[in-house]
């Protein structure tokens, strides 16, 4: 990793941070305030150490990406939770053959970058 990616990497960690500790839920109640707030420190924590040991340019650049956008998409609706994927047409298939594959490979791609970060279910 060169040293300017660690610097932003570690910028977008502290961010985080700063982010959920000053974290207000939009409901204004204090327990979800608080169920929000450690949310974050976990997703940020988790989804941190699992890419910590990558050494591709282009995928640091993308998971740099993808905690920006989850940050502006958090702050916009104030909402740290990932927002739903939607399928595309045809998004469900038959459980075998051909057409499945193509739906996979759609739903693949139908797939937000501020969610690479997360296996399919």
């Amino acid at each position: 990793m060169t040293a300017s990616a660690r610097s932003k990497v570690l910028s977008l960690y502290m961010r985080v941070f700063r982010i959920a500790r000053t974290w207000q839920a939009q409901s204004g109640v204090k327990t979800d305030t608080e169920t929000e707030r450690k949310y974050i420190v976990q997703e940020a924590r988790t989804l941190f150490r699992h890419n910590q040991q990558l050494t591709d340019r282009e995928s640091i650049k993308t998971c740099i990406e993808e905690c920006e956008a989850r940050i502006e998409i958090g702050l916009h609706y104030r909402n740290p939770y990932p927002r739903a994927t939607y399928l595309p047409p045809l998004g469900l298939a038959t459980q075998k053959g051909r057409k499945l594959r193509a739906q996979q490979r759609l739903r693949k791609q139908a797939k937000p970058i501020y969610l690479q970060s997360h296996d399919e279910t």
